[in-house]
């Protein structure tokens, strides 16, 4: 896990694995699809778009997030090389609002991968990060000014 000795991450469990009987999921061939809540379109079902698709049903059910202010594997240029983010999801006036980075349930939440979503976040400033491997998830205020941030109790409000 990521750490700050003054505020230690609290991972949050946000019981995902009760959305998915909510995933409309098909075999085609070899592969086993869902259909993307966002997209609109059939998936390969590998082990993070599991976790995507649980996460997105939790935003919009739960939290009431707008779904037309989320977007899924939007591109932003970071040093000059082209990545993707998982799920960006903006305010009501269009401004980035919390990047979520999702991981496989086998992997662990640790300092790399908190890096990884923080280094996304570079050329978009997002005001708060999350990082979820469908299990766990930790949520972090980040202070531009201070250049700092601090582990969150709970999935922001959306505004």
């Amino acid at each position: 896990m990521p750490t700050d000795r003054k505020n230690p991450p609290i991972p949050l469990d946000l019981r995902l694995m009760r959305f998915s009987s909510q995933l409309n999921v098909k075999q085609e061939g070899n592969n086993r699809m869902v259909f993307g809540a966002i997209r609109k379109k059939w998936l390969v079902l590998q082990p993070e778009e599991f976790v995507r698709q649980l996460l997105l049903h939790f935003l919009i059910g739960d939290m009431r997030y707008n779904r037309n202010r989320i977007t899924v594997e939007r591109g932003v240029t970071v040093n000059s090389r082209a990545r993707r983010t998982d799920i960006l999801v903006f305010d009501a006036d269009m401004r980035p609002f919390l990047l979520i980075e999702c991981k496989a349930p086998q992997v662990k939440l640790d300092t790399s991968v908190f890096r990884q979503a923080a280094t996304y976040n570079g050329p978009l400033r997002v005001p708060y990060l999350m990082i979820s491997n469908g299990r766990e998830s930790l949520v972090a205020a980040i202070d531009f000014a201070n250049e700092s941030y601090r582990f969150l109790e709970a999935v922001p409000e959306w505004t």
